[in-house]
């Protein structure tokens, strides 16, 4: 079974329910709370490449935040990276990695993926 970390925000129910259906299949995560500790922008390239998204497509568009950072669908990929640095609930939850791969619990079934 590979090593999962789950970067979880416990105040969301996707994120909840991805833990709770992990720990049902077996895993026990390492549970990073990434509001609490931020990804650097290394890391969130390092996600970006194993999720196979844009950054735009790790992203909560919808979050006040990225409108009051001037941000939209059209900005570019620098930008977008450097706001979830800097403001990392635009980022979207949860996403369960592993050595080689990443999904994004949305809906929470996506990353039983990762265990087989």
């Amino acid at each position: 079974m590979p090593t999962v970390t789950l970067y979880h925000n416990p105040r969301c129910s996707k994120s909840r329910a991805t833990l709770e259906l992990l720990q049902e299949n077996g895993v026990e995560p390492h549970i990073r709370r990434y509001l609490d500790e931020p990804l650097s922008e290394a890391e969130i390239r390092i996600l970006l490449e194993k999720l196979n998204v844009t950054p735009i497509e790790m992203m909560r568009t919808k979050e006040a935040e990225f409108k009051e950072l001037g941000l939209s669908k059209d900005s570019d990929d620098l930008a977008l990276i450097a706001a979830m640095v800097s403001t990392p609930k635009l980022i979207e939850r949860p996403i369960a990695e592993i050595e080689t791969a990443a999904a994004i619990g949305r809906p929470p079934e996506n990353v039983l993926e990762l265990l087989v």
